[in-house]
């Protein structure tokens, strides 16, 4: 029984989370599966293990080769992926959390491998084996929500069908298989190895374009390259963010964001305008509703200083910044004005404007390059 708020603090700080798997290879059901346990977590210790088991059939990638693989491919989760050639099977992962000092024990596991663990786990609970002996207070295993990634069946995105896929040297499905942020590169990599792992020949010659069935307008001009063409603009539906595309991949496409290079799925993006046009509703274009854009005529907008906003013309507000006197405002405003109509090499263009004593203001990179070109000069 829980007797108070530091107590309950000491019982969550006693928790080890875990997950155990083949991974061979990783998926993005696995990924799945690590999103579940550290959401689990919340925010403690979890760790990640993975068996050691390699043969052409089922394991072919070898386990210093899976583990770095998965560090790449699940870059949120990749100081909690464990490599420790003493832990084999989940009991040693079990021995491993209770050594580090964790008295209740959480096991997150496929849906279908619920009860499986479960047996196991309490089986072997305060009991002497060749693994050792562990005991815990309290031990749960937790479904993922979703069937068991290291399933040796082939449906949904298993470890099994990635297999079959690297076996057809299907890089296009194998490619569906890997979580969105997994970059060409990786993915071309991984292929490769499971392929080695299988003992078949790499593939050396992915196609850029696979032919995919004509079962729309929208993929056939994919196929053609009229759709999402390199340098083209696109526009992610989820957060309307715009970037350009930079690699046509089978199924997806590398787009160049403001933050940098993302990979995203096709049904993920849209077509858009390029900058300085605006879309005004679509059009059709060979058999496919576009974008229609047009040039964008008006200004950006640039706030006003709300004291004087109603005096013709435009009044930023940040010429007026630190100043709090209207008319003292309006002054500068009238100099501004006056000043903008004289000769860029007039040094009278550069006299103070009221407020400048008082207000808190910087040089301007004009004035700098002003005073760069002709020296420093007084007022008239």
């Amino acid at each position: 029984m829980i007797n108070g708020f530091k107590q309950y603090l000491e019982e969550q700080s006693s928790v080890g989370y875990l997950v155990f798997g083949r991974f061979n290879p990783p998926t993005t059901g696995h990924e799945k599966l690590l999103d579940k346990l550290a959401k689990t977590a919340k925010g403690k210790d979890y760790f990640v293990f993975t068996s050691q088991s390699s043969d052409a059939k089922k394991n072919p990638l070898d386990y210093q080769t899976k583990v770095k693989f998965m560090r790449k491919m699940f870059p949120k989760h990749a100081r909690n992926i464990i490599m420790d050639s003493s832990i084999k099977v989940v009991l040693d992962a079990v021995m491993h959390i209770q050594k580090k000092g964790y008295k209740n024990l959480v096991m997150v596991v496929g849906s279908d491998r619920v009860q499986q663990f479960n047996d196991l786990l309490k089986k072997y609970n305060g009991v002497d084996s060749k693994h050792g002996k562990y005991e815990f207070d309290t031990i749960k295993v937790v479904s993922a929500g979703a069937r068991d990634p290291d399933s040796d069946d082939v449906s949904g995105m298993s470890a099994s069908k990635q297999r079959e896929n690297a076996k057809n040297n299907d890089f296009r499905k194998f490619a569906m298989g890997l979580p969105k942020g997994v970059t060409d590169s990786l993915a071309k990599d991984l292929f490769n190895a499971v392929r080695r792992g299988m003992k078949l020949n790499e593939n050396r010659s992915f196609a850029q374009h696979v032919m995919l069935a004509p079962v729309s307008k929208t993929r056939e001009s994919y196929v053609s390259g009229e759709l999402f063409s390199i340098g083209s603009p696109v526009r992610l539906k989820e957060s309307t963010e715009v970037g350009t595309v930079q690699h046509r991949g089978s199924n997806y496409l590398i787009v160049e964001f403001k933050e940098g290079k993302k990979r995203v799925w096709l049904d993920s993006v849209e077509e858009a305008c390029w900058p300085g046009y605006t879309q005004k509703g679509t059009k059709m274009k060979n058999g496919r509703n576009v974008p229609n854009c047009v040039p964008t005529n008006e200004e950006p907008y640039t706030p006003q200083d709300p004291d004087i906003k109603d005096k013709k013309g435009s009044q930023p507000a940040t010429f007026h910044r630190g100043i709090k006197s209207k008319s003292t405002k309006s002054k500068r405003d009238a100099h501004f004005k006056k000043m903008t109509k004289r000769r860029d090499d007039d040094p009278s263009a550069y006299k103070p404007a009221p407020g400048d004593k008082t207000a808190k203001t910087k040089e301007s990179p004009y004035t700098k390059k002003f005073r760069q070109m002709y020296g420093e000069f007084t007022s008239a």
